[in-house]
């Protein structure tokens, strides 16, 4: 198989690798470009084996509208500009502009729940009659449950995917991590609904 400049530049973009050691990779695989990903996987040289350290400073903004009543703009991030010109990353853009849209979710994560906000849910479960007389530690698992639900529908990775609600958008996440083998974020929206002011 030929070794092309573009195939060269593809494995850079995926891995993060040199272009020397890109074109090595495709030269040891003959040309065959998805056996040199796989090997350069294995011997762990692509940022995927990192997924906690890996920035995610490309990707695109995309935007929603449904019926003319609700808009949303979104940004999804992930490393290259590669990925974030690729169809099916535009596709799963457009999809979290139609799930944040559908269940106008206000953290992205439970990570970033506000410390305070969390804090004043629990401090306010503890307290409730529901849970006088039970020894502490059974207490605090039953609030933790009851946090863990009471947020699920606030937070956009623990709600039912849009499209199919027999998974989280976590999940979809995920699933997206993996078709494009680099890191993705949604970062930040803004939803407009008409009529209603936050």
């Amino acid at each position: 198989m030929a070794i092309t400049i573009d195939d060269i530049k593809k494995l850079k973009e995926l891995t993060g690798i040199g272009l020397t050691d890109a074109k090595a990779a495709l030269v040891e695989a003959d040309g065959d470009f998805d056996k040199a990903l796989e090997a350069l996987r294995k011997k762990g040289l692509t940022k995927a084996e990192k997924k906690g350290d890996r920035e995610t400073r490309e990707g695109i903004i995309d935007s929603y509208v449904h019926s003319g009543r609700i808009g949303v703009v979104v940004e999804v991030n992930c490393e290259t500009d590669f990925v974030a010109r690729l169809p099916e990353f535009k596709e799963f853009a457009h999809q979290m502009a139609m799930q944040i849209a559908a269940f106008a979710p206000k953290f992205a994560t439970m990570e970033d729940i506000p410390a305070d906000i969390y804090e004043a849910k629990k401090k306010e479960l503890l307290e409730s009659d529901a849970l006088k007389g039970k020894p502490a530690d059974m207490a605090e698992k039953i609030v933790e449950g009851q946090l863990k639900k009471h947020f699920a529908e606030q937070v956009l990775a623990e709600q039912p995917f849009v499209l199919d609600d027999s998974r989280t958008v976590g999940d979809r996440i995920k699933e997206q991590i993996t078709l494009n083998g680099e890191n993705i974020r949604v970062s930040q929206w803004k939803r407009i609904e008409l009529g209603v002011n936050e």
